[in-house]
């Protein structure tokens, strides 16, 4: 395309151009071709220079006005030329402007052309990629014509086209090469992230962020960076203020995109951002001072001291409100604290109490019990013991088989009585237990009935005292019941001995 063809282009065609050639320093032959790939879009240009066309350009070009449109983002301002004169009023601005939240997009990806017209076009492309090949070389071999070939050709795409990162790695890329040139021991201190999130930490910190923009195809990058950036007094004057450093090279996507919004129109280019209000800022943040060009650290200074002090008050009552409005926070949080724990205190005494009712009512239940149970095994017993005396002989049995024993019973009287030797010693210890109630069945016209469910166990033992011996209901020898022929036979002389656990009401007769 020769260079006659740009007095054919329309009025914003050429202005697309211009913007376009200030930023990659391309011949008008070889970007009015880009630009035409890309629809006249300046931005989507620069993108496919820095980062690589895609198979199918116009589909790609199409693709991002679409989504642009829909997203409803308005282009950027235009950009005038290095060599331009800057409109009135552009040039150290006397007023601030709004300071945009830029989030750089990923560059959408075309489909893939078809299988023919890969086969087309794979000649052209390998002739490309040889070309481009030999030239790095040959450059890479004599270094000493980089420098003439940049100052008479458009740059080479294997020196300017770097490789699209997020934006953290974008930043740690720009930090890693400014350090292998200029030194780690510069004392800059670089935000590494992007520039969305150095904006959002000023504006949530309250904090002033200074905006470094460069071009590494600029002449003045270097000196810019040795003499001023890194000056001892522009250092420690960044320390003492506490701002935030953020710094990239318009070789990156987001870098071009942050020079394009903050109306970038010479290199290098600072901008000093604060909390400020200003018409059209939608984040509050605002650009409170512009420095471009070639600046001497004091000249540097002086500009960044006035528009500290400017905006230093707006900052301070910002600081001052949120203080307020943290205090109050941190009141209502003790409130709530407070309120919460004496909550959680009445609840833990209304559950205590709860518990102690409960405790208190099952005891009450369990000693109800006790006593239905200690009522219900003494009218068991005595029901018992006036069936069991209801079967005891009424007339003591003689003959020669009879044992004759002498019983002490519990409150010291004494009674003799007969038993028949093949009677058991359960007899004897039935006499004992319903002695009380021998009178009562001979009297009674109705015979009591045994209690069902119930087993009597005796409580007391019948012991010899000389030798002592205690006479068990079941012989020791075979389980068996013990026979008063083996045991008292022809007499004997037992005592009543009343084990602990024995009810004192059931014994306190006999």
């Amino acid at each position: 395309m020769a260079d006659n063809d740009a007095p054919q282009l329309s009025e914003s065609q050429q202005q697309a151009l211009e913007q376009f050639t200030a930023v990659t320093a391309q011949e008008i032959k070889d970007a009015i071709p880009i630009l035409r790939r890309s629809q006249w879009n300046v931005e989507i240009a620069i993108t496919k220079f820095f980062d690589g066309e895609t198979s199918d350009p116009v589909a790609e070009a199409v693709a991002e006005q679409a989504a642009a449109a829909r997203q409803q983002i308005p282009p950027p301002p235009p950009l005038p030329t290095p060599g331009s004169p800057l409109r009135a009023g552009s040039r150290n601005r006397g007023t601030i402007s709004p300071a945009p939240r830029i989030v750089p997009q990923p560059t959408a990806v075309s489909r893939r052309p078809s299988l023919l017209i890969s086969l087309l076009l794979f000649p052209f492309s390998l002739v490309w990629r040889l070309s481009n090949s030999f030239f790095s070389l040959f450059y890479t071999l004599f270094p000493f014509l980089a420098r003439f070939r940049t100052a008479t050709s458009p740059p080479s795409r294997t020196q300017t086209t770097r490789r699209s990162q997020n934006p953290r790695d974008t930043a740690a890329r720009f930090i890693r090469l400014f350090e292998e040139e200029y030194g780690t021991e510069t004392g800059l201190d670089f935000f590494e992230g992007g520039y969305a999130q150095a904006l959002d930490l000023a504006k949530k910190e309250l904090r002033f962020l200074l905006v470094v923009l460069q071009s590494d195809e600029h002449d003045d990058t270097a000196s810019f960076n040795r003499e001023t950036l890194i000056n001892p007094e522009v250092v420690e004057f960044i320390k003492t203020q506490n701002i935030i450093l953020w710094a990239g090279s318009v070789q990156d996507s987001e870098a071009y995109q942050v020079s394009a919004a903050l109306n970038c129109a010479k290199f290098p280019f600072a901008a000093l951002i604060s909390r400020a209000p200003s018409p059209g800022s939608s984040q509050g943040m605002s650009v409170v001072s512009r420095i471009v060009g070639p600046t001497p650290p004091q000249t540097l200074v002086s500009k960044l001291t006035a528009a500290i002090m400017t905006h230093s008050e707006t900052l301070e009552r910002a600081r001052a409100t949120r203080a307020v409005h943290e205090a109050g926070r941190a009141i209502r949080e003790q409130q709530n604290s407070a309120y919460e724990l004496s909550l959680a205190r009445d609840r833990e005494i209304a559950r205590a109490r709860r518990e102690e009712a409960e405790r208190k009512a099952r005891e009450e239940e369990l000693a109800r019990a006790r006593a239905d149970e200690k009522v219900l095994l003494a009218k068991n017993r005595t029901a018992w013991r006036q069936w069991r005396a209801t079967t005891i002989p009424k007339v003591e049995p003689t003959g020669k088989d009879t044992a004759r024993v002498s019983i002490r019973l519990r409150n010291g009287e004494r009674v003799i009585r007969r038993f028949n030797g093949d009677a058991n010693m359960e007899e004897v210890y039935a006499f004992v237990e319903c002695l009380e109630y021998l009178n009562e069945s001979a009297t009674n016209e109705k015979t009591p009935e045994k209690p069902s469910g119930y087993t009597h166990e005796y409580g007391f033992k019948l012991v010899s005292p000389m030798p002592r011996q205690v006479y068990q209901l079941q012989s020791e020898k075979g389980g068996s019941e013990s026979a008063v022929k083996d045991c008292l036979w022809p007499t004997a002389s037992l005592v009543v001995e009343v084990d602990d656990d024995e009810d004192d009401e059931g014994g306190e007769d006999n």
